[in-house]
């Protein structure tokens, strides 16, 4: 793994010297088609920062170097911090110093900040839906919800529900001993009675008020349906997590079936807002952010 500071202090510094420069990166498996650089790249020129966003991505570096040695050459190379993706969320927490609440309720970390000597993990996984459904969602009814998928990014989905006030979650998943173990971390949390892992998909369904999407089933590289057309009833809302692409298969069907939807976009989005907040100190500009997304999304092959 060769992480080449010197290109990238030559790249941050040459033409601005005057400005604050501000190196993170993202580190994950193929990431090659991540939103979050351009994000986070306009927002910093917005910001009046040299402010560059690398990918680390495991699948492209020959000597497959494990979490602890990419984060430990960040650190040294003097990166402000990294944004953490499959396959790394949990592995990552064995290489930090501290978690934030929402990290620590989530056990899992996608926004490692090197601060003060320190490796601090935060999740804005959490806030990111959190945010996007207080905002696009927040009058919707909300007294069962189904959740699909107990992983990490299902994980800090669950937690922002219950914040989100959700009286009762039920959960699904393929490995059904995650799902059980989510429901009672949330009842720890939030009190008893708040969530149930279901095995019974449709059962579950025929008793939602809304259905999430936590899977990575939806994705242009796994197409399909979480679950059967036939659980998607009219009176539903439904949400999903994946932005690639923006109308998946389930938002598809949901949509021509008239239910609400809410797209994986704004989760996208407000996870990169809390993100450079963490990074930079700075207060980021919402709707540039969202104009850096949608234009991507806009300049993308279809």
């Amino acid at each position: 793994m060769v992480i080449e500071d010197a290109r990238i202090n030559q790249d941050m510094t040459g033409e601005t010297p005057n400005r604050r420069s501000v190196l993170v990166g993202l580190v994950g498996r193929g990431i090659q088609l991540s939103r979050t650089p351009v994000m986070h790249e306009t927002e910093g020129f917005g910001q009046n920062l040299n402010y560059l966003y690398q990918l680390l991505d495991v699948a492209e570096m020959a000597d497959n170097p494990g979490i602890e040695s990419i984060v430990t050459a960040a650190e040294l190379c003097g990166f402000a911090g990294l944004n953490v993706t499959y396959p790394y969320k949990v592995e990552v927490i064995d290489c930090l110093n501290g978690l934030s609440d929402a990290a620590s309720a989530v056990g899992a970390v996608n926004t490692v900040v090197f601060r003060d000597g320190g490796r601090f993990g935060h999740n804005t996984d959490l806030w990111g839906f959190s945010e996007n459904f207080r905002r696009n969602m927040g009058d919707v009814r909300r007294s069962a919800v189904l959740l699909l998928g107990a992983g990490g990014a299902g994980a800090a989905v669950a937690h922002a529900l219950a914040d989100c006030h959700v009286e009762k979650l039920m959960i699904a998943d393929t490995d059904a001993s995650k799902a059980a173990a989510l429901a009672e971390a949330l009842n720890h949390r939030y009190g008893s009675g708040r969530a149930f892992a279901v095995d019974d998909t449709g059962q579950a369904a025929s008793a939602a008020d809304g259905i999430v999407n936590a899977t990575p089933v939806g994705m242009a590289n796994l197409p399909g349906l979480p679950l059967p057309e036939a659980f998607i009833r009219p009176e539903m809302w439904v949400a999903d997590i994946v932005y690639f692409p923006l109308e998946t298969e389930l938002l598809r069907v949901a949509r021509l079936r008239g239910c609400r939807t809410l797209s994986g976009a704004g989760m996208a989005v407000f996870q990169a807002v809390r993100a450079f907040e963490l990074f930079t100190g700075l207060t980021p500009d919402v709707a540039r952010m969202e104009a850096a997304f949608a234009a991507f999304e806009e300049a993308a092959p279809q």
